[in-house]
């Protein structure tokens, strides 16, 4: 699968999907510093904390689809214009969200963000893929890897900055605080995230504006082989095997990448580390990730093939993770934040594998791609309720409080290797299944 589009006209469109990876990168990647937040100042559980990734990542779910129809009907300029105001609208509405310290309020802002943020994917995913040869789709990716996830890491600083400042003195006041003085505490709390969502929306908006004007060229992947001859045409998106199995290997790929970055924060305070410390985790996770995508960009694919990358990927996935586990402390976190380095590789091997072959199907087959990252939105919430049971255990065996928190914090990362496990058997295996016969 090519596109008719020549490699040198492609800088400028391949530099502007690179800012919108900025944008959705830095606006997704706060939620590391937004979980802990919430967690304080709605005085949530873990499993309810983690909702905020879901509320995130389940937008993927619901308008995966839409936003495919809406592209066909609009354009991607326009869809993307769209997504973008629809990002500021969310954003906003994290003002009467604070003044009311209402949690649901909350977590809408940050559904209606990741609306927009889903009209941006839908758009942007398939288009940098097919604007050049298939071979090299995951070089590609991996530059808008590199925009989203330093864009992520500067979110996380800035909004750890921001948001956790302090947190430990608030926590300790909280303990012994009388009900008034609490709510005094919370309520001040709260108010900090006013200024940073407002400039977040205002920027939202302005580029919603700019990217009308944006010189975006038409690009349609060009028809396979099947689709020549006729064979294609026979058939359904569920006559690709080789599909499904990626849309399942992106929905729990999504998943570990999430734990790897908006859990480690919570982790290390849970092991005890301040938080003016612990704010810095996700930041090392991303940068991890930073670092491998440019090794992809260098090595993909004249040196290195896109499965054997994802292949090497899911190995040290697996390794990295029984690391965590058999670690403790700082180590054990820095693990976490090792899993960036595998994690880096997999989205951008995962599209072009599951995307190769596809022809008229491409486009259905993207937002299917795009309805996976509510992996996001599963596995992080599931992963916080494995950690409040085995805390729970652990507590009625007598333990203390924090001490089973640390534990059971670190033993729970566990739902991370059969994640690992799925994506190795895709890289090695499920890609090449490529398609069902027909029947006539």
């Amino acid at each position: 699968m090519t596109t008719g589009t020549k490699p040198q006209n492609n800088l400028v469109p391949i530099l502007i999907i690179a800012g919108l990876f900025f944008i959705f990168g830095f606006v997704t990647w706060i939620n590391g510093a937004l979980i802990p937040f919430m967690k304080t100042i709605n005085e949530l559980t873990d499993a309810q904390s983690y909702l905020v990734a879901s509320a995130s990542y389940i937008s993927f779910v619901v308008m995966a689809l839409p936003a495919s129809y809406i592209l066909s009907k609009i354009g991607y300029r326009k869809g993307m214009s769209l997504g973008l105001f629809i990002m500021a609208i969310g954003a906003l509405l994290f003002i009467p969200a604070a003044e009311a310290r209402t949690y649901w309020v909350f977590l809408t802002g940050i559904f209606i963000q990741g609306i927009g943020m889903t009209l941006l994917q839908t758009a942007s995913n398939p288009y940098i893929t097919i604007l050049g040869p298939i071979e090299s789709g995951a070089k590609r990716i991996a530059i808008m890897g590199i925009a989203n996830k330093t864009a992520g890491a500067l979110g996380s600083l800035i909004f750890g900055a921001i948001l956790l400042s302090g947190i430990d003195a608030v926590q300790e006041q909280l303990a012994r605080a009388s009900d008034d003085e609490k709510t005094i505490l919370l309520d001040t709390m709260a108010d900090s995230v006013f200024m940073p969502y407002i400039i977040m929306a205002s920027v939202l908006a302005i580029l919603g504006i700019l990217i009308r004007k944006a010189p975006l060229p038409h690009v349609e992947p060009v028809e396979s082989e099947d689709d020549i001859h006729g064979d294609t045409s026979k058939k359904t998106i569920f006559q690709f095997p080789h599909l499904w199995l990626g849309v399942l290997a992106l929905f729990v790929y999504v998943g570990a990448e999430v734990i790897a970055g908006d859990t480690i924060i919570s982790y290390g305070i849970s092991l005890g580390m301040p938080g003016t410390d612990a704010k810095f985790f996700t930041t090392y996770t991303l940068m991890a990730m930073v670092g491998t995508y440019a090794l992809g960009v260098f090595l993909i694919p004249k040196y290195v093939n896109q499965k054997t990358a994802l292949i090497v990927s899911a190995i040290l996935g697996m390794v990295f993770s029984i690391l965590i586990l058999s670690t403790s402390g700082i180590t054990s976190v820095l693990f976490v934040a090792a899993l960036g380095i595998a994690n880096a590789l997999v989205w951008p091997a995962i599209w072009p594998l599951t995307l190769d072959g596809l022809g008229k199907h491409t486009k259905t087959a993207s937002a299917l791609l795009i309805m996976a990252i509510a992996g996001g939105a599963i596995i992080p919430p599931l992963y916080g309720r494995i950690v409040d049971s085995t805390k729970l255990e652990l507590m009625s065996s007598g333990m203390d409080s924090s001490e089973a928190l640390a534990i059971a914090s670190t033993e729970s990362y566990w739902i991370l290797i059969p994640c690992y496990a799925m994506i190795l058997f895709f890289a090695v295996w499920g890609h090449k299944i490529k398609s069902k016969p027909t029947k006539d």
